[in-house]
Parts: structure tokens; C-alpha cells; sequence
């Protein structure tokens, strides 16, 4: 274990390192995402193991994916662009520049391991960054092997892979930084990270998730209400195994449309994990037995145990628990508070489906919302009358995998926006540059000032052009330009 010294010693040296501009040059940007592509296929029976061992997962990742736009992309992400200047800048030209931030701390969660480690620092090498990773803990197997694996394929100097508990955590947060990237953590550790941010005025991006909802309408079509099913089933239970996922935690359904989904959900639950989930290698383990039993006392609550309309089952020693629906249990329960973390939905019945804008905009704001309807009405109340990092119609996750598109909360789902050019943009400041000739000059910006100079550098400032000829001609007056302004 390192100590405090070491750690200050270990920084010191990656500074240094990035001061030299090794990192800048595209020709090493490039070796680097090489190198981890090279780790990813390489490696990939390792990884599948690791994920096996701490969640019993498969691993349906991005990487690659990532890697290979990331290397496709990396001469345009690092040129400058043209920024349009006024037609009275002449002989003047300017162009926004993206400059690395410096040294970076990522600090990851262990639900989707391996992608919101490496995906953060695809990017933040493509950015020419040098990075420290802080790996969770609670996938022990996980972690090693990145420490293991990162030191073969990458630079030393300028990424290592720190692995410790809560207290490694710490120190590492009270270090100065150019940079931090906390990911799916909760508000709690998500206002220790700003708090510790503050002292050194790091730049920090928080993505911290929040209670995400679906909203499924009352569709018309025998199909469309089937596929919507399928895809809430899939989001919550099925999507990267299940037990780790976060995409869904409760469900709003029109009171009389109830009875008509819990019915295809409980269906469409069989279909994908079979008559006994435990056995299904299609949904995960739950990553210890802490969040085994802390899921385990959500249901215990008599009241929410008594809104248990599916499943329920807890299988503490092979750390499982059979995906578990519940029907209008009480609002104020423990349950409607956190993020979940497991395969526990709870479903939410209004009168009326337009009541569930009203719902969710008394809970804080959402990383994502997922609404189920073909009703333009409410599809346009839905993203105008609420506030979240994103907004999905008739499906759930698929935003994540959009290069194209921001992935980011706001408010008490977090800050800062990753994903493609984005994550460029992220670890990146961009700095403005601007150059002028010595052949032209704006005579009236000098002192001595006088009436006649603030009014040309007033028209002038407004690009108002054709009141500063006739400033220069004498065919306005001090008193009626400022009047015009």
C-alpha cells in the first residue's frame, strides 16, 4: 500500500512527464489507444473472467467501439477550428484550440467496471492527458487485472492504476488535479468529491444517476404494448446482466393499464431468464453480500414487502436475488430514495399518465427518463415540463451507445457530459486564439480621449457600420449617435 509521500512522489513524477509535451504529440496518443486496444482483444478471456468472478456477469461493451472512433477521429479532435470574427476585423483571423487539462484522476464504479474505467481514459489519452484511474474496490478481480494489464500495454509515466478502499479514495481526492472524473457514485460521495475539489479549484465532472423513470403510456397497438414490455424488461432486468443495472428504477403506469402489463412483464420476464432466473447465465450475481443484504432490507419493509406482486426470492449465498416487481407500494419508503442497484422495479400507478410529469418532477432530476408513448402531446410535455440529463421515447439505454450524443446528468444526477467528441471536449480546455497584422489599426481606440473617440469606438463595438462612416464623413452627431445606439 502506498503512502501519502508515495502518492505525492508518484504525481510529482506525472507532471513532470506532461510538462515535457510527450503527451501532446499525436504520433503517442495514438500508441497509447493502440496499446489498449491491443489489451482489450488480447485480454478479453481475462476480462470475461474477472466479470464472471465479481458479478457473474457477461460483458456487452463499447470499448472497442470507442477505441476505434477515438483513432479515426483523433486528427480532427486535436485541430483547432475557425471562430467567425466581425467584418471590421480586418487583416485579423481566430481559431479555438483544444489544449490538454494536464493529470487526471478517474475514479469508477464497479457495476459496469471495466467500460466506465477505460472508457473515460480513451478519451482523456486521446485528450493527451496523463491519468491516474482509482478502480472500485468491490470488483476486486476486476482491478487487479487492470493495474496488471495497463502496465504492459500503456506509458508508466504518464497512467497508473491505483487500487485501496474508501481511504485510498480520500487521500487520492485531496491531491491537486487538472481534472476529476467521479462516475455512478451516490450524492453523498459525489459532494466529498466537490468538497475536496474546492481546495485546489479542480474542474470536476460528477455522473451520480439518480432515480431514473419509465413512463409507459397506454399504447393502442397489441404490438407496440408488447415491445415496450419487452424493452422496460430488458432495461431493468436484462441489460448489461441485470443485477448491476441502473437504468430503470421504477416504473409509471396508468392505473387501469396495471393489471394488462404486469401480466406480459411477468411473461416476458420468463421468456428471458426461463422458469428459474438463477440458473439463466443472463443476469448477474449482486457484488457482495453488503448490497445483498441492503437490497434484501428494502424488501423486508412489511409494507413494501406486501406490494411484492413477482419474485422476491434471495438466495444469500450464491448472492442472488430473483428479479422482483412491486405494485404502488408507499412513496416514502426507503426503496423510492436511492438509486437501487439491483433487480427490484417498482411500478408507480397515476389516474392519469400526464400525473407522472407531476411525479417526477417532485423527485430530483433524473440521469435519464424513458417514455413509452406515440402521443405527441405528451412526448413534447415530456422533454419541454421536465429537467433531466436525457430523454428516451420507447426504448431505454440506447442513448449510451450514440457517440453522437452528450451522456450526463443535472442537478442531483451530476455535471459534465461524456461519450465521443464530447469526452474530447471534457478533457480539454478549449483555449482562444487570435492574431492581428501591424498593417491595420483602429486609430480612435488610443487616448487622449475625447466625445468624437467614444462615439466611433461605440459604433464600432456595435458593428454598427454604416453609423461609424458616417461619424468619420461629420454627417452625425456625439449626442444623436449615442441616441441611435
Amino acid at each position: 500500500m502506498e503512502t501519502l509521500r508515495d502518492f505525492e512522489r508518484d504525481l510529482e513524477e506525472m507532471r513532470e512527464y506532461y510538462s515535457h509535451g510527450k503527451t501532446k504529440e499525436a504520433s503517442w496518443r495514438k500508441t497509447q489507444l493502440k496499446g489498449l486496444l491491443t489489451l482489450l482483444k488480447e485480454k478479453e478471456g481475462d476480462i470475461l473472467n474477472a466479470l464472471k468472478q465479481d458479478l457473474g456477469k457477461h460483458q456487452i461493451g463499447i470499448l472497442i467501439k470507442t477505441l476505434n472512433l477515438a483513432l479515426d477521429s483523433l486528427r480532427g479532435w486535436m485541430s483547432g477550428r475557425k471562430a467567425k470574427l466581425p467584418q471590421i476585423a480586418l487583416l485579423t483571423s481566430a481559431e479555438i484550440v483544444p489544449e490538454p487539462l494536464g493529470l487526471v484522476l478517474i475514479i469508477s464504479s464497479w457495476n459496469f467496471h471495466f467500460g466506465l474505467s477505460l472508457e473515460p481514459m480513451i478519451v482523456a489519452l486521446a485528450a493527451g492527458k496523463t491519468v491516474v484511474l482509482k478502480p472500485s474496490e468491490l470488483a476486486p478481480a476486476s482491478a487487479s487485472l487492470l493495474a496488471t494489464a495497463t502496465s504492459t500495454y500503456l506509458d508508466n509515466k504518464a497512467v497508473k492504476i491505483i487500487q485501496g478502499g474508501p481511504s485510498v479514495g480520500e487521500q487520492l481526492i485531496q491531491q491537486r488535479w487538472d481534472k476529476i472524473f467521479f462516475t455512478v457514485g451516490s450524492a453523498h460521495v459525489g459532494r466529498i468529491v466537490m468538497s475536496a475539489a474546492v481546495k485546489h479549484l479542480t474542474p470536476v465532472t460528477l455522473e451520480l444517476g439518480g432515480k431514473c423513470p419509465a413512463v409507459l403510456d397506454s399504447l393502442s397497438s397489441s404490438w407496440d404494448i408488447k415491445v415496450a414490455v419487452k424493452r422496460i424488461v430488458h432495461g431493468k432486468f436484462g441489460c448489461c446482466a441485470g443485477q448491476a443495472c441502473r437504468a430503470i428504477d421504477y416504473i409509471l403506469v396508468e392505473k387501469k393499464f396495471t393489471r394488462t402489463m404486469m401480466e406480459l412483464m411477468k411473461s416476458m420476464i420468463k421468456e428471458m431468464f426461463g422458469e428459474n432466473p438463477k440458473e439463466s447465465p443472463s443476469i448477474a450475481r449482486i457484488i457482495n453480500k453488503q448490497h445483498l443484504l441492503r437490497l434484501k432490507n428494502l424488501l423486508k419493509d412489511p409494507h413494501v414487502d406486501a406490494s411484492t406482486v413477482f419474485g422476491g426470492s434471495v438466495d444469500k449465498d450464491n448472492l442472488f436475488i430473483e428479479p422482483t416487481i412491486l405494485v404502488d407500494h408507499p412513496l416514502q419508503a426507503e426503496i423510492m430514495t436511492d438509486e437501487i442497484f439491483g433487480p427490484l422495479l417498482p411500478i408507480i400507478t397515476p389516474e392519469k399518465i400526464e400525473d407522472s410529469i407531476q411525479f417526477i418532477n417532485s423527485k430530483p432530476k433524473a440521469l435519464a427518463i424513458y417514455c413509452f408513448t406515440k402521443n405527441k402531446t405528451l412526448q413534447r410535455r415530456m422533454i419541454s415540463e421536465t429537467s433531466s440529463g436525457s430523454v428516451t421515447f420507447n426504448d431505454t439505454i440506447i442513448q449510451y451507445a450514440a457517440d453522437t450524443l452528450p451522456f450526463g446528468g443535472i442537478g442531483g444526477s451530476g455535471f459534465g457530459r461524456y461519450r465521443g467528441k464530447f469526452s474530447f471536449d471534457t478533457f480539454s480546455h478549449e483555449k482562444a486564439v487570435t492574431r492581428r497584422s501591424f498593417l491595420t489599426e483602429f486609430w480612435f481606440r488610443f487616448p487622449p480621449w475625447n466625445n468624437h473617440k467614444f462615439q466611433l469606438l461605440a459604433f464600432t463595438f456595435n458593428y454598427d457600420y454604416l453609423g461609424l462612416v458616417l461619424v468619420i464623413l461629420g454627417l452625425k452627431s456625439y449626442r444623436q449617435g449615442l441616441n441611435d445606439i
